[in-house]
C-alpha cells in the first residue's frame, strides 16, 4: 500500500513514519498538495543503489576489456527491441 503524507508530518509524527519505513515501505511526502520527497529506510535504499552500482561496475570493466563503442541510439535501440520482444 503506498503511503502518501504531507511533509509537515516528518515532525508532526516522526515515529508514524519510521514504522511505516522500518517495515519496509517507502512513505511519499507532500508539500502543498504536490509530491516533495520520498523517505525510506537505509536498507530499502542500499538493496536499491546496490543493484544499480552493480550494473554500472559491469560496464566499466567491460568498456575496459573492449574496443567497442556504441552510440546511445544503438544502445536505446537494442534495450527497446529486448523490452519489445
Amino acid at each position: 500500500m503506498i503511503t502518501i503524507r504531507p511533509v509537515s508530518d516528518l515532525r508532526n509524527k516522526f515515529t508514524d513514519i519510521e514504522n511505516t519505513v522500518n517495515a519496509g515501505e517507502p512513505v511519499f511526502l507532500t508539500k502543498n498538495g504536490y509530491g516533495s520527497m520520498v523517505v525510506m529506510s537505509i536498507e530499502t535504499y542500499s538493496r536499491m543503489i546496490r543493484n544499480v552500482e552493480q550494473a554500472l561496475d559491469e560496464a566499466d570493466a567491460y568498456a575496459e576489456a573492449t574496443t567497442e563503442r556504441m552510440t546511445h541510439e544503438e544502445v536505446f535501440g537494442k534495450l527497446r527491441r529486448r523490452v519489445k520482444g
